[in-house]
């Protein structure tokens, strides 16, 4: 068996299956390892792109997958390697990250109404200009406060972060990777209207449920009167109960 390294293009394109195929399953990396006889080490430094892989290693993982690694890399030329986010966005491909994109409804507790959920919508999509996922916000009643911005995916967190910068101020959401039904469970840092006009942060949980998985959605500021209250609190409440998020005090 030749230990001869693939080329850079073809690794890239191993790991991008690799992460592919992690995100499917929802194994992790130390479980793919361990299966793959590798250590932890060397599967981190390979989809990293630290290290190339070997023919060895790459067929131990496929061994351990159950799939064909290298059958894409007989029929894609070098120059079909998908374009690669940022380094400060997670280094990802659009085939490595295409299960995020999507329309979801996404919930947190109101500011104003500590009885009421808020609820709009938020768009994922891959942006060709940025070479990178983009998220943008709709069906907001507090339309003057509707975001965009990026998207990172970092391999080494598990988690995703949504990210605005305006002018250097700053808005985040970092959410779980998707559940086996799809929503992304976490936490949201923003700046809310104190006394006065004075800003302060405040953080909350939120949730992300993929549109297509809740049957006539409402928008906009949800009350215990509104039919979908009791879905959406159930959503927010299981972020906290699952300690998707947690929040500490002194």
């Amino acid at each position: 068996m030749s230990d001869d390294n693939l080329t850079d293009v073809q690794s890239r394109q191993i790991a991008d299956h690799i992460r592919e195929e992690l995100a499917r399953r929802r194994i992790s990396r130390k479980g793919l390892a361990a299966q793959a006889k590798i250590s932890i080490s060397t599967l981190e430094k390979t989809l990293s792109g630290r290290r190339p892989f070997t023919l060895a290693t790459t067929i131990r993982l496929e061994e351990a997958l159950g799939v064909s690694l290298r059958t894409k890399l007989t029929t894609a030329p070098a120059s079909a390697a998908p374009p690669l986010a940022p380094g400060e966005l997670g280094y990802y491909s659009r085939p490595a990250v295409s299960w995020i994109e999507g329309t979801y409804l996404t919930l947190r507790p109101s500011f104003g109404d500590r009885d009421a959920i808020y609820a709009y919508r938020t768009e994922i999509a891959w942006d060709d200009q940025c070479s990178s996922l983009v998220f943008r916000e709709s069906e907001r009643i507090d339309v003057a406060f509707t975001h965009a911005g990026t998207v990172s995916v970092p391999h080494q967190s598990g988690h995703i972060y949504l990210i605005v910068n305006r002018n250097g101020q700053y808005r985040l959401i970092i959410v779980s990777r998707p559940t086996i039904s799809g929503e992304m469970y976490g936490i949201l840092t923003t700046l809310q209207v104190g006394r006065g006009s004075q800003l302060m942060p405040v953080s909350a949980p939120v949730v992300m449920v993929p549109a297509r998985a809740v049957k006539n959605i409402q928008f906009g500021q949800i009350r215990a009167a509104d039919r979908c209250y009791a879905l959406y609190g159930k959503y927010l409440k299981r972020a906290v109960d699952d300690q998707f998020a947690v929040f500490l005090a002194p």
